[in-house]
């Protein structure tokens, strides 16, 4: 370790790297659970009629398409992703699942804008950032790519002491 990561006192910086090792051994396994219990949670609220407070908001992005048909099948697609990220051998095909999905979360704010942002038509740079309550909900999908990505960076690597995957 080095002496920029130490902290001052002896008992302290033992506590420290005690909770970092925890983190940096589990840290990535439970990051991957967290993700899976999301996408199966929010994928069983969809084939629930009105239980999703998503369902409008789909419904109205994907006009080209038969909600009816696409709400139910987006269901199980999210469902399949998250119970495919709880059993490890089989998150390369989550991901690609996640990957194939997540650009499509972000297609409200091309096809609804007046639903994402507070002001619409813009007036100002800085009213981009200046979400509704939706375009949060969308927004909070980069979170989910990152994650996607750190649990991606480890499909070609075996669980060890250090590290469990």
């Amino acid at each position: 370790m080095t002496d920029l990561a130490r902290l001052p006192h002896p008992s302290l910086d033992r506590l420290d790297d005690r909770v970092a090792r925890f983190m940096r051994r589990h840290g990535v396994r439970l990051l991957r659970y967290a993700i899976g219990v999301v996408f199966v949670w929010f994928g069983a609220l969809k084939l629930v009629p009105g239980l999703s407070p998503a369902e409008a908001l789909v419904k109205a992005t994907v006009p080209f398409v038969d909600p009816d048909v696409f709400y139910p099948v987006l269901a199980v697609w999210e469902i399949l992703i998250g119970a495919m990220l709880l059993v490890r051998p089989l998150a390369r095909g989550a991901l690609l699942l996640l990957a194939l999905q997540m650009p499509g979360t972000f297609l409200p704010f091309v096809v609804l804008p007046e639903v994402c942002f507070s002001t619409w038509p813009l007036g100002s740079p800085l009213d981009l950032f200046a979400l509704t309550l939706e375009g949060q909900y969308i927004v909070k999908n980069i979170v989910l790519i990152a994650a996607g990505l750190v649990v991606g960076g480890t499909v070609r690597r075996a669980s060890s002491a250090e590290q469990r995957l």
